[in-house]
């Protein structure tokens, strides 16, 4: 009978062109039956009797640790996921550098936290480059091999070059390392 009001209401005439609305509106407001606008609601019954849950076996398994108490905090799983956004945002600036070229620890610190490069607050910056997973000695290959790209160097010119306080502020002992990689 629904089907009939409905479609009797959307093929019928009439000046009032309200009316097949209307007509729809009331139908699947009074109909048992799902509309496309309105889906079904799921079915759902209750069991007839609820059935206790199952005893644990005792076998002789053994029995798993106290869960940790609540006010003991659980050390994080990285680094990374205890940062501040600030720290967090350093760290990002530091990795992207190093993606640029290769950076001292010191020397990528500085360019973090320096009002002429990132503006990190220094703590901030010290942080970012701690939390990094970096080579150091890679890195002063990188950066030696960069200088080397632009311009010859002595072996010794290249170690004070990259251990220098106004060069790349690598370790002697990274310059080194990365003047024996380079063949120097």
């Amino acid at each position: 009978m629904t089907a009939f009001v409905l479609i009797g209401a959307l093929g019928g005439g009439g000046d009032d062109a309200n009316k097949p609305q209307a007509a729809l509106e009331a139908s699947a407001s009074s109909s048992a039956l799902p509309s496309p606008e309105t889906p079904a609601a799921p079915k759902t019954t209750a069991p007839a009797t609820a059935e206790p849950a199952p005893e644990p076996s005792t076998s002789t398994a053994p029995k798993p640790a106290p869960a940790p108490s609540p006010t003991k905090a659980a050390p994080a799983p990285e680094a990374k996921s205890a940062g501040t956004v600030s720290q967090l945002n350093a760290l990002r600036s530091a990795e992207s550098y190093l993606e640029f070229k290769g950076f001292s620890k010191k020397g990528l610190i500085d360019q973090l936290s320096s009002e002429y490069g990132e503006g990190f607050p220094r703590k901030d910056a010290e942080w970012a480059v701690e939390n990094l997973d970096v080579n150091w000695n890679e890195q002063a290959v990188r950066a030696g091999q960069s200088y080397l790209d632009f311009k010859g160097f002595s072996r010794s010119g290249l170690i004070d070059q990259l251990s220098s306080d106004y060069g790349d502020q690598f370790t002697k002992k990274q310059a080194t390392y990365a003047a024996d990689k380079l063949g120097l």
